[in-house]
């Protein structure tokens, strides 16, 4: 995972922001290249939308073949027009939004629930097709447990609570998160 600059985190959240407004207004997501190094670099990251503290939309990829500042830009403009669960983004929604940014480190399988951490690890969770995931902050953010976070994740991926204790592939992962 990166080592973002305060700098670097400043400039993702503009590129996220100017990818949602533009998308909206025009239809086209901004390609211009960036060459600031640590922003070049390949990692996953997920871009979450809030209007008046809510969430408003939150979409993400654990890969990606191109620079995080494209994916930034990609997963800022599905969070604002393909999250499932929000009708896509219009100029009236533009007006005043924040964004939460969370580039990821690789996702690693493990063999005991007792590995995760709460407030430094997100979960997913895969269950023959069913899979969930949730980013490292909304256990504390809710004051859950290693046990509740689980579950959590596991009705995400529209799964019975419980089904974490047998069968699941479970997977952690950390995340650089700033808004």
């Amino acid at each position: 995972m990166p080592k973002l600059s305060d700098d670097d985190k400043k400039l993702l959240l503009a590129l996220a922001r100017e990818a949602i407004v533009t998308y909206v207004r025009e239809g086209v997501i901004p390609t211009s290249e960036l060459s600031v190094p640590s922003l070049r670099d390949h990692y996953g990251c997920f871009v979450c939308i809030k209007k008046d503290g809510k969430l408003r939309g939150c979409i993400g990829n654990f890969t990606s073949s191109q620079p995080l500042y494209q994916l930034v830009r990609e997963m800022a403009v599905s969070a604002a027009t393909r999250d499932p669960r929000f009708y896509p983004m219009t100029s009236k929604d533009i007006a005043n939004f924040s964004l939460e940014i969370s580039v990821l480190s690789p996702l690693e399988k493990i063999t005991s629930p007792e590995q995760i951490i709460v407030g430094t690890h997100g979960i997913y969770i895969e269950k023959n097709v069913c899979r969930g995931i949730l980013l490292p902050q909304v256990a504390t953010e809710y004051g859950w447990d290693r046990d509740t976070f689980l579950m959590q994740t596991c009705v995400k991926a529209g799964l019975k609570p419980d089904d974490w204790r047998d069968g699941a592939d479970i997977y952690i992962f950390s995340a650089e998160v700033f808004n």
